[in-house]
């Protein structure tokens, strides 16, 4: 089963500084059939404007991703962690016990970001914070893990959570393959271009939400980047 969801049909609000779409209930779109799809919880796409961005906030007991698609992200926390995230690249806060945050658009340009929060396994567990680049050449043709609970993933930030963030680039014509275990829940959106997922096409910024496949078969259909969500029910 995949249902396309087109971005244009998702909820959000544009607030000047920050022009949000929700994939899933968030904030002041409450839509109750989409709290969530498994373990998946929040899928923001954001696009925050130069010299803006979120003030010192708390989270806990949350894993908050954080995909850069164009410009730079700039995160401070109450750990005293420091650090600049740029387009193509990662950062991953588990937010455990409690930790407060800043994120800030520093650079001369609007920078977008898709924001991704998956519950964890486990409470209780001391906060962290870290960054890590991924070139897109190194993703060319195939998935690669970004972020993962998984320890085969080595190379993919740490997350704690049975769940598994991956990336991929294709070029027009190209195909990526990636296996689904029984009882997965998937997500997966196109930062840009569109592509064909099992048969279903998807323009840049809709997400598809995936179960009951054990073979998801990814096809561009022009020169196109997306980030796929494996998780848990």
């Amino acid at each position: 089963m995949i249902e396309r969801r087109p971005f244009d049909r998702l909820g959000g609000a544009d607030h000047g500084w920050l022009n949000a779409k929700h994939h899933f209930s968030f904030g002041g779109y409450h839509d109750p059939a989409r709290m969530g799809w498994g373990a998946l919880r929040v899928w923001n796409d954001d696009t925050i404007e130069p010299q803006t961005g979120f003030p010192p906030h708390p989270h806990a007991d949350m894993e908050i991703i954080t995909y850069v698609r164009d410009g730079a992200i700039s995160h401070k926390d109450s750990l005293g962690n420091a650090g600049r995230t740029v387009a193509g690249d990662v950062q991953v806060m588990s937010a455990g016990t409690g930790i407060t945050h800043a994120e800030y658009n520093l650079e001369s340009e609007a920078t977008r970001i898709f924001q991704i929060w998956i519950i964890p396994d486990a409470h209780g567990q001391a906060p962290s914070w870290g960054t890590k680049p991924f070139p897109k050449g190194a993703r060319s043709g195939r998935f690669v893990a970004l972020a993962s609970g998984f320890k085969d993933d080595a190379d993919a930030l740490p997350l704690r959570t049975d769940a598994r963030v991956l990336g991929a680039t294709l070029k027009a014509g190209e195909t990526a393959e990636y296996p689904m275990a029984s009882g997965r829940y998937g997500y997966l959106v196109p930062a840009s271009g569109k592509l064909e997922i099992n048969g279903v096409t998807l323009e840049a910024r809709d997400g598809a939400a995936i179960r009951d496949e054990s073979l998801l078969r990814v096809t561009a259909l022009e020169d196109a980047e997306l980030v796929l969500v494996d998780v848990r029910p």
